[in-house]
C-alpha cells in the first residue's frame, strides 16, 4: 500500500524523477541545505526491510492508544526514510490514515501538516533528539500538542466552510437566477478545483445552463481560472471563496 500511494503521489509534480513507488537503493540523508550540514542519516537500504517489518508489526499488534501509536509510527517511519523522496508527505499521510482506521476521526480528512510546517525547527529537532538522547516523552508531548492545535484550527475552518455555504446560497440564487443554483453550489463545494467539462457534463445541470453558470461565476470573481482551455483540453477553475478558507 505504501509503495502504491508513493507511486501515485510522486508520478505527478515534485519528485516524479525520484523512483516513484520504489524503496531506496542508495543511502539517503536529511540535510540543512542553507548551512550545508547533514542533520540525520536514516537506516541503510540493506536494513530497511527489517525496519519496516518491525514497524508494521507494531502498527498491527500494539495496544498503545491511537494517538501514541500514530506518534510512534510517524517518527519511526521518518527515521527509516524508505524512499528517495516524498517521505515527509507519506509519513504525514500515515498519521491521518491511522487515526481514521482507529476511529479517532470519522473520515480521512485530518490535516496536521500545517502545524508541523509552522513549527518546523522544533518538529525536526524533537525528532532528532529521540535518536540522540531517547527523548520519547518530549516527542510525544510535541505530537499531541500538534494534534490538539491542528484539531482546533480544523474545526474553525469547518465552521467557516459551513457558514460560507449558507451565505453562498443567496449569492448563487441572485447571480444565477435558476432552479439549478443550489445544484451548482453543491458541485463547487464538492469539487472546488475542476475542469469545465466535468461541470458541464457531471453536475446534473443542462449543459447550456452550466456553460452560462460558468461565465457568470467567472465574471463575478467566484471562479478563478487556473488553466485556460487549450485545444481539446478544457479550462480548469477553482472556487475561490472556499479555496481562500482552506489555504489559511
Amino acid at each position: 500500500m505504501i509503495k502504491s500511494v508513493h507511486q501515485r503521489l510522486l508520478s505527478f509534480g515534485r519528485g516524479a524523477t525520484k523512483s516513484p513507488g520504489q524503496f531506496k537503493t542508495e543511502q539517503n540523508y536529511l540535510a540543512d541545505r542553507n548551512r550545508k550540514k547533514i542533520l540525520f542519516v536514516p537506516v541503510s537500504p540493506e536494513k530497511l526491510q527489517d525496519g519496516l517489518d518491525v514497524l508494521f508489526e507494531y502498527i498491527d499488534n500494539s495496544g498503545d492508544p491511537a494517538l501514541i501509536k500514530a506518534a510512534m509510527t510517524h517518527i519511526e517511519f521518518e527515521a527509516l526514510h524508505p524512499f528517495k523522496d516524498g517521505n515527509g508527505r507519506i509519513g504525514r499521510m500515515l498519521i491521518t490514515l491511522m487515526l481514521w482506521q482507529s476511529g479517532t476521526i470519522s473520515a480521512p480528512h485530518f490535516y496536521v501538516s500545517g502545524y508541523f510546517e509552522e513549527n518546523k525547527d522544533e518538529y525536526i529537532d524533537t525528532m532528532r533528539k529521540v535518536s540522540e538522547t531517547g527523548c520519547w516523552n518530549d516527542w510525544c508531548a510535541f505530537f499531541l500538542e500538534a494534534i490538539e492545535q491542528q484539531a482546533i484550527r480544523n474545526l474553525a475552518i469547518a465552521e467557516n466552510i459551513r457558514s460560507l455555504y449558507e451565505e453562498m446560497k443567496q449569492t448563487f440564487a441572485d447571480l444565477l437566477s435558476s432552479k439549478w443554483s443550489v445544484t451548482a453550489l453543491d458541485f463547487v463545494f464538492t469539487n472546488p478545483v475542476f475542469r469545465n467539462n466535468r461541470f458541464t457534463t457531471n453536475a446534473g445541470i443542462p449543459q447550456a445552463t452550466a456553460a452560462r453558470f460558468t461565465r457568470a461565476m467567472l465574471d463575478a470573481g467566484i471562479l478563478h481560472t487556473i488553466e485556460e482551455a487549450s485545444g481539446r483540453r478544457p479550462a480548469m477553475y477553482s472556487f475561490e471563496p472556499l479555496m481562500d478558507l482552506v489555504r489559511v
